[in-house]
């Protein structure tokens, strides 16, 4: 019987492992891809405390073996059913079944994906899907924003402020962002939109050195020179299996505060795949303290 299993081993499930490991709690992570999460895939974190300019896979690295260092027990498993009864409260994998007094869900979220051929192979080579981890690197630039929702119009606004030209590529004839965001972006001289287009490749050796767009109407295919491209044309959080156990939002996401608490006692929800505003390493790792905390207090009330 472990105090506590975390599902997830992003920077806020091994943030979690940190903090439970030095409470002395039992505990157990769960990781279906191995530990690191999403930022194991970015090619350079500039907004981290104390670290600046480290790789991803360093600081994912790091917080790895800092959780491994305090004893945290990580498996490789796909979990597959909680079970969240009186009786028993027990977590199903691939591989076998654990049982628990508390659970932490910090399964993350996943950016949507164009689907072009070269897409991953460029992520975090000039490939992202979050400006405001990214678009320092790409000041006094030439970017690309795919996407006409809130996120899209507002990392335009945001990279329009470092780079020389920034184009917003939306795939209708009006943008379906907020009508502030809207009256800004278009009110930027440095901003170009491109109306009824769709990004159909990526083209670049060792990092991003341009794009083709084609115009939906007339099939006309243009070639554009830019730096990075930025997709944001949404993203879906990893909580599918938790529908039905806790409360989500319309969008996916886990209901839960800044205290992590879900609408089930027990169980706590951290980093992105909960409701937040922003979703960035050090929210996440953040949450995974606050989480352990959470079910410190639970234990104690038992």
């Amino acid at each position: 019987m472990y105090d506590v299993i975390i599902i997830g081993a992003g920077p806020a499930g091994l943030s979690a492992a940190i903090y439970a490991m030095r409470a002395r709690l039992n505990t157990l992570v769960i990781e279906q891809t191995g530990p690191g999460g999403q930022v194991l895939t970015t090619y350079e974190v500039d907004n981290y405390p104390a670290l600046p300019g480290i790789s991803g896979y360093d600081l994912g690295t790091k917080m790895k073996e800092h959780a491994l260092q305090l004893g945290a027990q990580i498996l490789s498993e796909e979990v597959r059913e909680i079970i969240w009864e009186d009786g028993g409260r027990r977590v199903k994998t691939d591989k076998s079944e654990y049982e628990t007094k508390t659970l932490i869900i910090a399964s993350g979220a996943v950016h949507a994906k164009l689907g072009l051929e070269d897409e991953e192979r460029l992520s975090g080579m000039g490939v992202s899907y979050c400006a405001t981890c990214d678009g320092a690197f790409y000041r006094d630039g030439v970017t690309a924003v795919v996407g006409g929702g809130d996120v899209a119009l507002e990392d335009a606004i945001f990279l329009s402020r470092l780079c020389k030209k920034v184009y917003l590529i939306h795939r209708r004839n009006e943008l379906r962002g907020a009508a502030s965001l809207q009256e800004t972006l278009l009110s930027l001289p440095n901003v170009e939109v491109l109306w009824d287009s769709v990004v159909t490749s990526i083209q670049g050796e060792e990092e991003v050195e341009g794009i083709t767009v084609e115009n939906r109407l007339t099939g006309e295919q243009t070639q554009y020179s830019v730096d990075g491209i930025f997709i944001a044309v949404g993203i879906r959080p990893v909580s599918q299996i938790f529908d039905g156990l806790i409360d989500l939002n319309e969008a996916g996401y886990i209901i839960a505060g800044e205290d992590t608490r879900t609408s089930r006692d027990g169980i706590f929800a951290a980093g992105d795949v909960r409701t937040k505003p922003l979703r960035q390493i050090v929210t996440a790792v953040a949450d995974g303290a606050n989480a352990v905390y959470g079910v410190q207090e639970y234990l104690r009330k038992q």
